[in-house]
This record gives structure tokens, C-alpha cells and sequence, in this order.
């Protein structure tokens, strides 16, 4: 698979967020991206999603086939800064509703929901209603919610906020075994993520400093 990003740009509202951003990835490869508040991180990772239109530039996927006719929005999963999780349903009753709604895409199965517990170290508890659970218990099964239906594309907007350290890593872990199996991922963050070899996209803004991928 190869994701082409060419000349976006985007605004909010009457505003100008970024312009000129660019970028390439193919199977198993990672982008952060990195910059200061109001930089346009989230802005990009939700034009990205299908959330927001961009301004100008295009977005293509190829597929093993040769295919264009993809729309990246259709083979992603896109986890922001909430978890879009009911606090009333049980655990179990969101990630199901979250599998039957997205679905298996790109050739992949998704995990069971217990075997997606395990995963991010919470087996036995989705019985819970989600509301009654941590910060951090939380936050692990809204990514729970990308593992229960398979799409190669993982779109991430500071993906470990309100986890540990030891969090931290088992995510990490999760990232880089969707990578190893032929994924891309596509992540916003203000701290390391311990990925490796992934290449960086230092966010400017509307500042008239060029956006580019580095390392």
C-alpha cells in the first residue's frame, strides 16, 4: 500500500491553519507528527480522517493491486482526543457496536473483544459500564476499539494521553505489530512514542515556514 499526500492545506473557520504540507508512506511505515500548539496537528490528522475538508491538494492510496480508487478515509481508523466510548454501555457493548459499524478492511480480521482486552492488559473487565472505569483504563479500551476491526491505516491524535509509563510501552508494542503486519500509522504527539524508524513531519503552521518529513 502507498498513501500520497500532495500540497494540503486546510483552514478553520475563516483561518489559514497550514499550506504546502506533502508526504509519502508505504506498508509498515510510521509519520509523527510534532510541533506547538495550534500548529496544525490535529487539523491535518482530521482532514486525513474525512472530518475535514482540505483546502487544496490532493490524497491518494495505492493499493498491492494498483488500485486508486480508495478513499483513505474508508481504510482508517481515526482515535482523537476522545474516546468516543457511551459511558453508560458496558465496555463490551461499545467495542461490539464499534465492530459491527467499521468493519474489516485491507485484507485483515479483527481481534475478539476479549482478545482485544488482553491486548492492552484488561482482560476480564468488560462486563463494566465505561464510565465507571479510570482515565487510563479508559483511554487503553477507546484503543482496544482500533484492534476489534482491521484497517491498515491507524490515524492517532496524542494517542497515549492519560497513560503510565508502563502504557506507554504496550501501546507502543501494538503500534509497531500493526506496522510489522503491513500498516501505516499516522500519529500526533507532544512526547516520544517509541517508535522505530519513524520519520517526523514538524508542523509550522501558517508561519511561511515549509512543512517537510524528516529523518
Amino acid at each position: 500500500m502507498h498513501l500520497q499526500a500532495s500540497d494540503l492545506a486546510a483552514r478553520r473557520g475563516e483561518e489559514l491553519i497550514f499550506e504546502g504540507v506533502s508526504f509519502s508512506l508505504t506498508s509498515g511505515e510510521a509519520l509523527v507528527l510534532t510541533g506547538k500548539n495550534g500548529s496544525g496537528k490535529s487539523t491535518l490528522l482530521r482532514v486525513l480522517a474525512g472530518l475535514l475538508r482540505q483546502e487544496t491538494g490532493t490524497i491518494t492510496v495505492t493499493n498491492a493491486n494498483g488500485d486508486t480508487d480508495i478513499r483513505l478515509p474508508e481504510i482508517s481508523h481515526y482515535l482523537g482526543h476522545r474516546n468516543a466510548m457511551k459511558s453508560e454501555l458496558t465496555v463490551d457493548e461499545n467495542l461490539a457496536f464499534w465492530r459491527r459499524y467499521l468493519g474489516d478492511t485491507g485484507g485483515g480480521r479483527g481481534m475478539s473483544i476479549e482478545d482485544a482486552a488482553d491486548a492492552v492488559g484488561l482482560s476480564g473487565i468488560t462486563h463494566l459500564p465505561f464510565g465507571y472505569l479510570s482515565a487510563g483504563q479508559q483511554r487503553r479500551f477507546a484503543f482496544a476499539k482500533l484492534l476489534v476491526s482491521h484497517r491498515p491505516v491507524w490515524i492517532l491524535d496524542e494517542p497515549t494521553a492519560a497513560l503510565d509509563a508502563s502504557a506507554d510501552q504496550l501501546f507502543a508494542g501494538l503500534i509497531e505489530s500493526h506496522r510489522g503486519a503491513g500498516g501505516i500509522v499516522i500519529a500526533a504527539t507532544h512526547q516520544p512514542l517509541g517508535l522505530s524508524d519513524a520519520r517526523e513531519l514538524r508542523m509550522a503552521g501558517f508561519s511561511g515556514v515549509s512543512a517537510g518529513v524528516w529523518g
